[in-house]
């Protein structure tokens, strides 16, 4: 495995930390305090092809890989995990999802404009009392000639108030358990569909995040993704990106926290020296040298894995359980090497500490990931082969 970055992959870091720099850090302490942002930022990261960068070009993306996904995720994180959010949902859970599992018609209708950056694509699984008990979901989708009439709410979801399109699961058959799950591609413009913002979260202010509501809403046939009852497979299958993408974000957390503390290392002085010179304070800045690492190469490995073509459900769960503690442990680090100025927003350290701590908890909390991690190696949990794998990806930016 080769871990030098080609002069693409380089250009694409420099181009997004750039964006990062000019475009979201002067901002973000205000959307952060408001809980809102300027919604043409979204339009800035579609023009740039960030939402489509490992879309291929034939679907209307950049036809880069997963190494392109990571830095994109690692920079905007970098940034606010708001944006890398963002990516996660459109790029992650939707678009990869659609090219994965979607006819060719549905890729062109909806695919293509989301790859171009033209539409805006969410993700609709989580619900009121369903989160990693997927089979809890109480939204039904019932056959009604050319249709589907689907009601039901969701909740948590990323981009509820701004995605065109939507990836909604609901249960054909409630009677199979989870072989009774579908999914289906939603639009917003559906008679019956309605969202609301939900506020007061703990972190990531900036993203807009809500729920979603289906009243009677009539899903035409031909936006059922895959077939009856494989719905669950979709989700699962989704969550392994989605997954990825948060994992490659929790790097820029981690790293944003170092850089920022080390600064800080050099600028503030106790007992007549920097604090950088302080051994226990080197203690937590190497601590997280070494968590940005090592997230790295568990992040790096899935995503070897997937340019492949190879499923990579037990790296990539492996990745997001130890990326996301470490970045949590991380910001928490930075909060405490900043002193009081880290209990107040004059620095971004208590922003990157409130932010830090979803991912813990969505696209599969830790202890679900601790779960599955033990089963793997007790040999209780193997992965069977999808009936549909994505394809592997040009050797040109392995």
């Amino acid at each position: 495995m080769n871990f030098e970055l080609s002069d693409e992959l380089v250009m694409l870091k420099q181009m997004v930390r750039q964006f990062v720099d000019k475009e979201i850090n002067p901002y973000i302490k205000e959307w952060d305090e408001k809980g809102n942002t300027d919604p043409s930022i979204y339009k800035r990261l579609s023009e740039l092809q960030f939402m489509g960068v490992c879309i291929p070009e034939e679907y209307g993306g950049s036809g880069m890989d997963y190494n392109a996904l990571t830095i994109v995720c690692e920079e905007l994180e970098r940034g606010d995990t708001a944006f890398r959010t963002a990516v996660s949902v459109h790029t992650g859970l939707n678009s990869l999802t659609l090219l994965q599992w979607g006819t060719e018609e549905q890729k062109k209708k909806y695919l293509v404009p989301q790859a171009k950056g033209e539409k805006l694509g969410a993700y609709g699984l989580t619900e009121p009392n369903a989160g990693s008990d997927v089979k809890a979901i109480q939204t039904t989708a019932v056959r009604d000639g050319e249709a589907y009439i689907l009601n039901g709410q969701k909740t948590w979801i990323s981009l509820s108030d701004l995605a065109d399109h939507f990836i909604v699961f609901a249960f054909t058959d409630k009677s199979k358990g989870h072989h009774g799950i579908s999914a289906f591609i939603v639009e917003r413009s559906f008679p019956g569909f309605s969202s609301r913002p939900l506020k007061g979260k703990l972190g990531i202010r900036a993203g807009n995040t809500g729920e979603l509501f289906f009243d009677n809403m009539r899903v035409p046939k031909e936006n059922l993704l895959g077939e009856e009852g494989e719905g669950f497979k979709i989700a699962m299958s989704a969550l392994d990106n989605g997954r990825f993408t948060v994992a490659a974000g929790a790097c820029g957390i981690i790293m944003a926290c170092l850089e920022e503390s080390v600064a800080y290392c050099h600028e503030r002085e106790t007992f007549g020296v920097e604090i950088g010179r302080h051994q226990l304070v080197q203690q937590m800045i190497a601590n997280m040298e070494a968590k940005l690492q090592m997230s790295r190469l568990l992040v790096y490995r899935a995503g070897e894995l997937k340019n492949q073509g190879k499923r990579s459900t037990r790296e990539t769960s492996l990745a997001k359980w130890q990326a996301c503690n470490f970045a949590n442990e991380s910001a928490n680090d930075a909060v405490q090497i900043h002193g009081a100025y880290g209990f107040s927003n004059d620095y971004p350290a208590e922003r990157h500490l409130r932010n830090s701590k979803a991912p813990v908890i969505y696209e599969g909390t830790r202890e679900i990931h601790t779960i599955m991690q033990a089963e793997y190696a007790l040999g209780y949990r193997k992965d069977k082969p999808l009936r549909k794998t994505l394809p592997a990806w040009l050797p040109k930016n392995n």
